[in-house]
C-alpha cells in the first residue's frame, strides 16, 4: 500500500499559506505547518487540516535562518523519514520608494523571501533526490513578473524566486523532482482588507475579471501542481491573477 505523501508549507499560519495547507489536507496529504511567530494562527490551520483525517504537525522556525531550517529538516526526517512536497510561501513586504528605502528594508525582504527558499529547497532537494520523487512549488507574485512602484525589494525577491524555480527544475528533472512557481495577483488577505475603498476600486479596475482572488484560488493551483495530474509540468510560472498579466 502506498504511504501518504508529506508536505511542508512555510508561512502557513494565515492567508495563502493556510489555504494551501488546508487544500493539501483535503487531498489526503499529511501536512507540516511551518510558522515563525503566530502560534495561534498555526494552531487554527492545524485544526482545519486535521478535520480531514490527516496528520497535521506544527513546526516553528524562521526559514530565513539556515540553522533553523536545518533543525526543522532534521525534525522532519526523525518524524516522517521523508518529504514529498515543499511549498515555499513564507514572505514579507517592506514597501517604500527606492530613493528613501533603507538598507535593512531591502535586506529583510531578500532574506525572508529568497534566502528562505534557498535554504529549504537545498534541504528538500537532498531528501527528495534519494527517493527520486518530489514536488516543489514556490509562491512568487505578479510583482515578480511586472514590477510595482514602491516594491523594488519585493519585486526583486519574487523575480529571483522565478529564476531559482527554473534553474532548480533543470537541475532536478532527472531525479523526478518537478519545480514550479505560482504568481498570485491581488488576493483577499489581511493586506487587501486594509485598503480604503478608493484604492480598492482602482485596483479592481486593473483586473480584467474585476474581482480580487481568494486564497483558495492559489491553493487549488498548488494542489494541482503537486498532484500526479501535473506530472509533465516543471519549470513553469503560472499566474493566478484574474487576467492582470495578459
Amino acid at each position: 500500500m502506498e504511504t501518504k505523501k508529506i508536505a511542508l508549507v512555510t508561512g502557513a499560519s494565515k492567508g495563502i499559506g493556510r489555504a494551501i495547507a488546508i487544500r493539501l489536507a483535503q487531498a489526503n496529504i499529511d501536512v507540516i505547518i511551518n510558522y515563525k511567530g503566530d502560534l495561534a494562527g498555526a494552531q487554527r490551520t492545524q485544526e482545519e487540516c486535521a478535520s480531514f483525517g490527516v496528520e497535521a504537525k506544527i513546526m516553528q522556525g524562521d526559514m530565513s535562518k539556515e540553522e533553523e531550517v536545518n533543525d526543522l529538516f532534521k525534525e522532519i526526517m526523525a518524524e516522517f523519514g521523508k518529504l514529498d512536497i515543499l511549498v515555499n510561501n513564507a514572505g514579507i513586504t517592506r514597501d517604500g520608494l527606492l530613493i528613501s528605502m533603507k538598507d535593512e528594508s531591502f535586506r529583510d525582504v531578500i532574506e525572508v523571501n529568497l534566502f528562505s527558499a534557498f535554504y529549504t529547497m537545498k534541504q528538500a532537494a537532498r531528501m527528495m533526490a534519494k527517493k527520486r520523487f518530489g514536488r516543489i512549488v514556490n509562491v512568487s507574485s505578479i510583482v515578480g513578473i511586472r514590477g510595482n512602484a514602491g516594491q523594488i525589494n519585493y519585486s526583486a525577491s519574487k523575480a529571483g524566486l522565478i529564476g531559482m524555480t527554473k534553474s532548480l527544475a533543470k537541475e532536478m528533472a532527472s531525479r523526478n523532482i518537478k519545480v514550479n512557481a505560482v504568481a498570485p495577483g491581488f488576493i483577499e488577505t489581511d493586506m487587501t482588507d486594509k485598503l480604503d475603498e478608493k484604492t480598492k476600486a482602482q485596483l479592481l479596475e486593473s483586473i480584467p475579471l474585476k474581482e480580487l482572488g481568494k486564497p483558495e484560488d492559489v491553493a487549488n493551483l498548488v494542489n494541482f501542481l503537486v498532484s500526479d495530474q501535473a506530472d509533465y509540468i516543471t519549470g513553469q510560472v503560472i499566474s493566478v491573477d484574474g487576467g492582470m498579466n495578459i
